[in-house]
């Protein structure tokens, strides 16, 4: 418990507005940077399948977001074996 109870808020407002910026701009980056490749711009025009209601189905490109966050994971992964169990470093 702080002296001030303004802090307690302060505190929260400061770990909740990052992470709500950083969701809101990981989602745009999510839906409309796509991984471009040979055909790309046709899948992504190609309309593969409707379904009832008007939702039509394409297949698009991998998000480069998803490739970022996967890549990022693996690598994260790696070395924090290797540290924590080569060094025995504590993370």
């Amino acid at each position: 418990m702080h002296y001030f109870p303004l802090r307690n808020l302060q505190d929260v407002f400061l770990y909740l507005f990052p992470a709500l910026v950083f969701l809101i701009i990981f989602g745009l980056f999510l839906g409309y940077i796509y991984y471009h490749g040979k055909g790309s711009d046709e899948r992504t025009r190609q309309i593969i399948y409707r379904f009832p209601g008007g939702i039509e189905d394409r297949d698009a490109p991998f998000p480069l977001a998803m490739t970022l966050t996967i890549a990022g994971t693996v690598v994260w992964a790696f070395f924090y074996i290797l540290f924590h169990g080569l060094l025995g470093v504590k993370i």
